[in-house]
């Protein structure tokens, strides 16, 4: 069997569908979003539904052998597991944005808001900029609006809530998008299994991507 990890929500219900597509797994299965696990049986893949921004330690220390994870906690977390293919899935960006009226006083620290404090920190220092990060958990758009920060750096969609809340994407830092990962032990010892499942994956996600040029 190979254990796999989905992050709940609607990433996860769409990777799903991309495994149910590559031949591992059944869209009859009904409600599976109620279960914390469940098996296919026939295509030898066990399921369980974890937290998206625990997929990645479930991986990397083996409770799973394989998961899928945005490239957004992958980056924060440094987590050490192979990541194998890019799903086209839960796309999105990283972006720098503030205040439509802000103006940026290098001669001062700038006051970052983000639950990505890590990305935040190396992507100032790549760029030569001192910073103060202040850690949230949710609704890093309040922090600018209300002056507890002067910037937010977080994932943008759509852009709706900025434009929502007064605020401006000032940079794109990178793409962001679900990764198919796997665990170092996991992918020497079931290497045959997990590699025919990569290439399934694989092929159902260029096909998906040629369908939609």
């Amino acid at each position: 069997m190979i254990n796999v990890a989905l992050p709940k929500g609607r990433l996860g219900e769409k990777a799903y569908s991309l495994f149910c597509a590559a031949g591992y797994g059944s869209s009859e299965l009904g409600d599976i979003g109620r279960r914390l696990s469940f098996c296919d049986e026939k295509s030898g893949v066990n399921y369980f539904w974890v937290k998206p921004s625990d997929v990645a330690v479930y991986v990397e220390r083996g409770a799973a052998d394989a998961g899928v994870a945005g490239k957004d906690v992958l980056d924060e977390d440094r987590a050490d597991v192979y990541e194998l293919i890019d799903l086209g899935i839960g796309k999105c960006k990283m972006c720098v944005a503030a205040r439509k009226d802000f103006c940026d006083e290098p001669s001062r620290p700038l006051k970052v808001a983000s639950k990505f404090v890590h990305s935040a920190e190396r992507y100032y220092a790549s760029i030569g900029r001192r910073i103060t990060v202040i850690k949230l958990n949710g609704s890093v758009e309040l922090a600018p609006v209300l002056g507890l920060s002067d910037v937010i750096f977080d994932i943008v969609e759509t852009g709706g809530t900025l434009k929502a809340n007064g605020l401006r994407v000032m940079t794109e830092v990178s793409e962001i998008s679900a990764r198919f990962v796997v665990n170092k032990a996991a992918y020497k010892f079931k290497n045959a299994e997990i590699t025919r499942m990569a290439e399934k994956l694989n092929g159902v996600c260029t096909h998906d991507k040629a369908c939609r040029v």
